[in-house]
């Protein structure tokens, strides 16, 4: 699939959030959650991605019944994403309606764990 493939689904995609993604994205949206910025339906490489904040390279996945089946189809999206260096997590569209609290704890959790952004010296590549 082309990159310009990838973008157009992307861009029909993004109106089309599941009840899970409406209520995780709610929870994490605009600095919301513990002032990360994420986004949603993000291109990374052949994949979109359902949430991503790319600053700490953690990538959300919410999975409905279409994933069922498919799992070494998300297997090797998961290894391609952990090679380009995200760290990748799940949750079942249950697991998002059912137990969000539990659900944004894991993300606090995997936040704690993902590199913090680097930022250059200061004045290194600055001039004034």
């Amino acid at each position: 699939m082309s990159a310009d493939e990838t973008l157009r689904r992307a861009k029909a995609m993004r109106s089309e959030m599941t009840q899970p993604e409406r209520e995780l994205w709610t929870a994490l949206r605009a600095h919301r959650f513990n002032g990360v910025k994420f986004s949603r339906q993000v291109v990374v490489g052949p994949y979109i991605l359902d949430f991503a904040a790319r600053s700490r390279k953690l990538v959300i996945e919410v999975d409905g019944d279409s994933h069922a089946g498919n799992e070494a189809r998300d297997e090797r999206r998961t290894a391609w994403l952990e090679e380009q260096g995200y760290h990748v997590i799940r949750f079942s569209n249950a697991d998002v309606m059912r137990n969000m609290e539990g659900v944004l704890f894991v993300v606090e959790e995997a936040l704690r764990a993902a590199p913090l952004p680097t930022l250059s010296p200061q004045g290194e590549g600055f001039s004034r």
